[in-house]
């Protein structure tokens, strides 16, 4: 294993070394007392050569019936901890990965699907979790099995030890030749896995839609096909892994057909004796199953050096839009609302076209601002732009006169409640989605929150009024529903600032003009910035800014913009239309 993911083994076991020494220790006095047996088993057969006594006999049997117990006792001592650990650091990793993830941007998790992510904090996880347990236990009981054993078998004949012993070098070439091997495939394992489970994610989340165009087969061949390739991948690492065992397990019983072939001789010449030759079959019949174990060792380690590099990759992967080191608090019974934007420009990645170009604004406290125009125009962009779900550059836009690339993160989205258009509901009773912000608000203005977005009347038509729990994403409840139930969710919180980012689009012209109504006469100081394709809802806002390729290119309120030629005008009467077809 490369040096980096050694050092990353490092840092996962570094606060739980305490449990790691005592397994290792373990395991240590494990092979001490293995090596004991074999030198009393020995002393006792020639012992027993010269003058036999049942009562030695009993005394040796019971001598290593105690040992063995004690070596059983303590092995077990040795796995229950070092299996602990490896269930200690997956807990932790899962633990540090689900945190950063929590810190990443929305960009990130458009860039990574959501199968692949959670492939990595499960699968990937788990194939640590086995590295740092079973290929740290096998490993040092590898290492303390040779290190004590070898020495010891010296000492009672170099000749039949060095024979014995010479399959092992074919042993660590054929680890090498299958080394790389073994880390390819596993790696294609887990890229499989990320693929099937990418398509459970989005089937099961589109499974309405999948319902609707009657795609059931072309999903089920979908299925097949990715659950086929992984199939293949797991089967094609398991021909290797089971080519690579056998081969490591006979060669570490070939030193023992050659001890067999060979020691009677010694025996008959008089350079060992019958207990010596015992010890030495007891001791290369002892070396086999580590031997024969370091294959699974092998495959271990490169299934954890590929998840390593699977895992390290989420976690080196860094927020583009982070808290300056240098920010500024601002506390939230400080805001006062006014927003401001100067010289705006922002282009996405890739991108050739700016998705804002010189915007320029200033909106006082309290005011209520309709976003208007084609799509593709910037809207979105400018909304995800306030609460910094963009990466601004500073000196662009500023709240209360703070620049907010110098605002901490959670300042400044605390002051800002922010409904996209995608209104995400959990799965759990509408009141805990309406109260998500604030956990422990309680019912009466949880309720008036949803009067305020025009929701209270139809919950208290479902079957456990605010108690009724909504499908996954809010699946049980219908667009507009689920729309007035996230602006709840952000009134709730009662922020100074308020971003719908076509957040009533599903929601009708009359319904959405008095949830702005009920906005702008119970919380005056509210500043409100909606997008809209509703026109006759945006007209009743104090200012409208008309957006188009990026640009703010008119802004005024309705009674003078629909006086001049531009593009609001045509807006209105392209609505003015439909309404008549209507």
């Amino acid at each position: 294993m490369a040096r980096s993911q050694l050092q990353k083994l490092g840092t996962y076991l570094r606060p739980h070394w305490r449990q790691t020494a005592l397994g290792v220790v373990a395991l240590f006095i494990v092979n001490l007392v293995g090596v004991w047996i074999p030198l009393l088993i020995r002393n006792g057969i020639d012992e027993l050569q010269v003058t036999f006594s049942f009562n030695r006999v009993m005394y040796y049997a019971l001598l290593v019936l105690v040992l063995a117990s004690v070596m059983w006792v303590i092995r077990m001592v040795s796995r229950i901890t070092l299996f602990g650990v490896g269930r200690q650091v997956e807990f932790d990793l899962k633990q540090r990965i689900f945190q950063h993830l929590l810190s990443m941007e929305p960009a990130y998790f458009g860039r990574n699907t959501a199968g692949e992510l959670i492939s990595r904090a499960t699968s990937d996880v788990d194939n640590i979790r086995r590295l740092l347990g079973f290929a740290i236990l096998s490993l040092a009981n590898t290492l303390f099995a040779y290190a004590l054993t070898v020495p010891v078998m010296l000492s009672i004949s170099v000749r039949l030890t060095l024979i014995s012993l010479i399959v092992y070098p074919l042993m660590l070439v054929l680890v090498q030749t299958f080394s790389d091997r073994l880390r390819n495939e596993q790696l294609h394992v887990q890229e499989r896995i990320s693929d099937l489970s990418d398509l459970i994610q989005e089937d099961m989340s589109g499974i309405a839609l999948i319902k609707i165009y009657a795609q059931e087969e072309n999903e089920r061949r979908a299925f097949n096909h990715r659950n086929t390739s992984l199939l293949d991948a797991n089967l094609k690492l398991a021909r290797t892994r089971n080519m690579l065992f056998p081969l490591l397990g006979g060669l570490a019983s070939v030193g023992l057909l050659v001890i067999l072939a060979t020691g009677a001789g010694a025996i008959a010449e008089g350079v060992i004796t019958v207990g010596d030759f015992v010890a030495l079959l007891l001791y290369v019949e002892r070396l086999v199953f580590p031997t024969a174990l370091l294959g699974f060792t092998i495959t271990a380690y490169q299934r954890g050096e590929v998840s390593i590099n699977r895992i390290e990759e989420i976690l080196d992967a860094q927020p583009d839009v982070q808290t300056a080191a240098t920010a500024i608090p601002l506390p939230l019974e400080q805001v006062k609302g006014s927003l401001e934007a100067r010289h705006l420009n922002y282009a996405y990645p890739d991108s050739k076209v700016p998705a804002l170009d010189e915007v320029n604004f200033k909106i006082a406290p309290g005011e209520q601002i309709a976003i208007v125009g084609p799509i593709g125009s910037g809207k979105s962009t400018l909304a995800n732009a306030l609460p910094r779900l963009l990466d601004i550059g500073p000196g662009q836009l500023y709240l209360d006169g703070y620049d907010v690339t110098e605002l901490p993160l959670a300042d400044l989205r605390r002051a800002i409640a922010y409904v996209p258009q995608d209104s995400f509901l959990f799965s759990t009773s509408i009141n805990n989605n309406i109260r998500y912000g604030e956990p422990m608000m309680e019912f009466p203005e949880v309720q008036y929150a949803a009067k305020q977005a025009q929701m209270d009347e139809e919950i208290q038509n479902f079957p456990h009024h605010y108690d009724t729990v909504v499908g996954e994403r809010g699946i049980t409840l219908s667009g507009g529903q689920r729309q007035r139930t996230a602006l709840a969710r952000a009134l709730v919180v009662d922020a100074p600032i308020l971003v719908l980012d076509d957040a009533l689009s599903s929601v009708d012209n009359r319904t959405a003009t008095a949830i702005l109504n009920a906005l702008s006469e119970g919380t005056q100081q509210k500043t409100v910035l909606f997008i809209s394709h509703q026109m006759s809802a945006a007209a009743t806002a104090d200012r409208i800014f008309v957006m188009d390729k990026g640009r703010i290119v008119q802004q005024g309120c309705h009674r003078d913009l629909v006086q001049q030629p531009g593009l609001y005008r045509n807006l209105w009467e392209q609505h003015q239309l439909e309404s008549v077809l209507q």
